[in-house]
């Protein structure tokens, strides 16, 4: 039998919390892992480790949960929004969200997006896998196009950039349109070179040839392409540290 998901339930609302918490009840080889009532109480319990699923609503105090999402680390669970707002959808899944239930949450739809998780979780558990055992046809990054299957060398990629709903990978050799999800593409990518460097952005830093500083704290970061990228503050520092930047 695989370990039970362990969620985390964030919204400010107890009654909302109550619901969710219900529903997880009634749900197979779950168990909850915690509550949060605030942006930066998610973030810390995230940071902590050991969730697998975060629900997450939208308006919260401190951050709100796009905010809160963006904060998280890279290796950060996967979301699911449970919110009463549903204009927000479009920024949900620009940042990879798993789902995005409207309140009040029904219990069909809840599983629903728990089993999408769950089917996340494995193929990410599995690329990695792959990724640690240096798989030989992972030599190739397989990327879905309108027109195909593009078989590339993943050391050829400089940097992929979300646009919408398709993803614009630019290689040394052409530009190609995915509509693979953003996060997706970065668990085939070799984690050595490649950076997520915005919720929009991952970055072959084997190609990146300056670095422009902005007002906010982030970067424009120019590519051997002559491509430029924006690096978010969040990430700015980590990516300096990986430089050997003070």
């Amino acid at each position: 039998m695989s370990e039970p998901l362990r969620i985390l339930v964030a919204d400010d609302e107890l009654l909302a919390r109550k619901r969710l918490l219900r529903l997880l009840s009634a749900m197979d080889d779950v168990t909850v892992c915690g509550e949060c009532e605030d942006g930066p109480s998610v973030v810390a319990r995230v940071k902590e480790g050991g969730v697998d699923v975060v629900l997450l609503d939208i308006q919260m105090p401190g951050y709100d949960g796009l905010e809160a999402l963006d904060l998280m680390p890279d290796d950060r669970p996967f979301v699911v929004f449970c919110t009463a707002h549903v204009e927000h959808a479009v920024g949900a899944f620009e940042r990879d969200a798993v789902d995005y239930l409207l309140k009040p949450v029904e219990a069909l739809r809840l599983k629903k997006a728990i089993e999408r998780a769950r089917e996340r979780i494995a193929m990410h558990r599995a690329r990695s896998t792959a990724v640690a055992l240096e798989t030989p046809a992972l030599n190739r990054l397989a990327i879905v196009t309108k027109n195909g299957i593009e078989l590339v060398d993943p050391s050829r990629v400089s940097h992929a950039v979300l646009n919408g709903e398709l993803v614009t990978i630019v290689t040394l050799d052409g530009e190609y349109l995915s509509t693979d999800p953003l996060g997706d593409l970065h668990t085939r990518l070799p984690p050595s070179t490649f950076e997520r460097v915005h919720r929009k952005a991952i970055l072959n830093l084997a190609h990146l040839v300056r670095l422009e500083p902005l007002p906010t704290g982030g970067y424009l970061a120019h590519t051997r392409t002559g491509h430029v990228v924006e690096v978010s503050r969040q990430v700015a520092r980590d990516l300096r540290r990986r430089l050997g930047l003070r």
